[in-house]
């Protein structure tokens, strides 16, 4: 059985490092604020064993001129858990949060290229050019903007 619910930061580092940072040290798994009471993780369980993660940090981009931003990081599914839709469910569960606690904002986050496809279909648009993150590859900046 799925489950979706709240885990610290901390819980999630084994994931980030597996499917995000393999081969790195796992300190390149810890990123700026994830202990920052603004911040929040979700971790979808299978089993009761942890699955996929993702993590929302209030971050504004200079790329938007709004209010209130928030930004995605991290965001990983095991390899024998993908496919399955889990990464779907973790944005959903994500926003679902976010619309609760928060009016008009925009959700962005730097996509891997791979990856773009995937949030084009949960409603994510591109920005810009495509760019380079050292050791990581392309990416686009990926957004959506909720409210009126």
């Amino acid at each position: 059985m799925m489950v979706i619910k709240k885990i610290t930061a901390a819980t999630l580092y084994p994931i980030r490092h597996e499917i995000l940072r393999k081969g790195e040290p796992l300190e390149k798994c810890i990123y700026p604020n994830d202990d920052a009471e603004t911040t929040f993780h979700f971790g979808l369980y299978e089993d009761n064993l942890l699955a996929g993660v993702i993590s929302v940090f209030e971050t504004k981009s200079a790329v938007f001129n709004d209010e209130k931003q928030f930004q995605i990081r991290g965001m990983a599914v095991l390899e024998q858990h993908q496919k399955k839709g889990y990464g779907a469910a973790l944005v959903h569960e994500a926003e679902s949060h976010l619309k609760t606690h928060h009016n008009n904002y925009t959700l962005w986050f730097n996509a891997r290229i791979k990856a773009v496809g995937f949030y084009e279909k949960l409603g994510f648009e591109k920005t810009g050019q495509p760019f380079e993150i050292d050791t990581i590859g392309i990416h686009y900046i990926m957004y959506k903007k909720t409210g009126a």
